[in-house]
């Protein structure tokens, strides 16, 4: 078998994240006395800037503002994205977010198979932590060889450094992975780091351009509900596994 590992980004690709990420946003800045609230639009406009404190970065530089207030504001990201972070684990630990249709089945196949399994994320630790842990059980940590959380690189996605920081702990070359990715940044990184992309975009990433990915699927489909049959005959299965995703690795896109 020539595939050794899987590597999923996390937010919108485990698990759809991102209403609980919004949610957690617009709580945090009530906390502290801001009168910003982002708008489901307004949020996936933001989305095309990986990171939370970058985010906030963001919509603040679009602000009209004194320089002085600016200033200011930029001070307070980090105690408004720690806030942030403890009303999302909040969420997540109440159960509200479940993991995407197919991802707990590839993981397990993937087990089986002796093939390794890896995180790419540009959310923290924290993050990523809380939700494997609440979806997949207190020892699910233990299931990946290696977890790559945004704070660990020095450029976030759409540069590839988190792809290859995983492949170097990982101790695997690029053309024996496969990257799970759910949005255009997310893409760009794995592809800029060599790797064989499979994308599974989410609501908030579905007008997204995805044509340089190897392949685009609604899901990873399951048992319950299986992939549509456009999708199913470019996979060659009712759902995507490890033997499709082995048999398609080293295949040219346009003979697959």
């Amino acid at each position: 078998m020539k595939l050794k590992a899987l590597i999923f980004d996390v937010d919108g690709t485990l698990a759809d994240t991102e209403e609980a990420h919004r949610a957690a946003f617009n709580e945090a800045f009530r906390e502290h006395g801001l009168d910003w609230n982002w708008s489901r639009p307004r949020y996936a406009h933001l989305l095309l800037t990986a990171g939370g404190k970058e985010r906030i970065a963001a919509h603040i530089d679009s602000l009209r503002l004194a320089p002085q207030e600016r200033s200011a504001l930029f001070e307070r990201i980090g105690a408004i994205h720690r806030t942030k972070t403890a009303n999302y684990a909040a969420m997540i630990l109440a159960g509200q977010v479940p993991l995407r249709d197919g991802v707990e089945r590839l993981l397990d196949e993937a087990h089986r198979a002796q093939i390794q399994v890896a995180i790419a994320s540009t959310t923290t630790l924290a993050n990523i932590d809380t939700l494997l842990r609440t979806a997949l059980g207190a020892d699910s940590l233990d299931r990946f060889a290696a977890i790559g959380a945004g704070d660990q690189v020095r450029k976030k996605k759409p540069a590839p450094d988190i792809y290859s920081f995983v492949l170097r702990e990982l101790a695997r070359t690029a053309d024996e992975c496969v990257a799970i990715e759910d949005s255009l940044n997310g893409l760009t990184a794995a592809k800029s780091a060599g790797l064989f992309t499979v994308v599974t975009p989410s609501y908030w990433t579905q007008t997204e351009n995805f044509s340089w990915a190897d392949m685009v699927l609604p899901s990873l489909g399951s048992p319950a509900r299986p992939l549509p049959p456009r999708a199913a005959a470019m996979v060659g299965h009712s759902m995507l596994g490890i033997r499709e995703l082995d048999r398609h690795l080293h295949t040219p896109k346009e003979q697959q």
